[in-house]
């Protein structure tokens, strides 16, 4: 019975990194990959050659100011939809994420560096970065994973064929 429960419990925080690991590879690069566009405008550009530069302090006050500033946005979003405007509620949340996503990583690719001379910051990223491995490996070898990537192969060599 316990050792079925434990079964249960692991997948579901299988199911829940995948779930945090899918967000991050689906938004984190593309959106921060935007933002690295964006700061092709020479004064970004003379702004983030500054943030590269920052002390590791100050690399860390900057990389939080995201969190700060976007709580209050935040908070907006769920008064609209407590006051009934659920889908401009719920935009301003998803303007909000994509928003501090893009940010997010912008920041922690010009800041890395500087973070990492933190010990803390620096195991954390080796955590971070050891467990995503971890659990892409577990996704990739489930069933559903194997039986998914099947469906999509059935469905790309369907389509090739349909379209001759």
């Amino acid at each position: 019975m316990l050792k079925a429960g434990w079964r249960a419990v692991r997948s579901l925080l299988l199911v829940m990194a995948a779930v945090v690991i899918f967000i991050e590879e689906w938004g984190w690069r593309p959106l921060t990959a935007l933002a690295a566009r964006v700061a092709r405008w020479p004064p970004l550009e003379r702004l983030e050659a500054r943030i590269q530069t920052l002390p590791p302090r100050w690399a860390l006050a900057l990389f939080l100011v995201p969190a700060v500033l976007l709580f209050p946005i935040k908070l907006l979003a769920l008064w609209f939809i407590h006051q009934g405007r659920t889908a401009l509620g719920v935009a301003v949340i998803v303007l909000a994420k994509l928003v501090g996503t893009a940010l997010v990583g912008r920041l922690f690719i010009l800041t890395e560096q500087q973070l990492t001379h933190y010990a803390w910051f620096a195991r954390a990223l080796v955590w971070w970065r050891e467990t995503k491995e971890r659990v892409k490996a577990a996704v990739r070898g489930s069933a559903a994973w194997r039986a998914a990537r099947a469906a999509s192969l059935r469905g790309r060599l369907w389509l090739r064929r349909i379209g001759r």
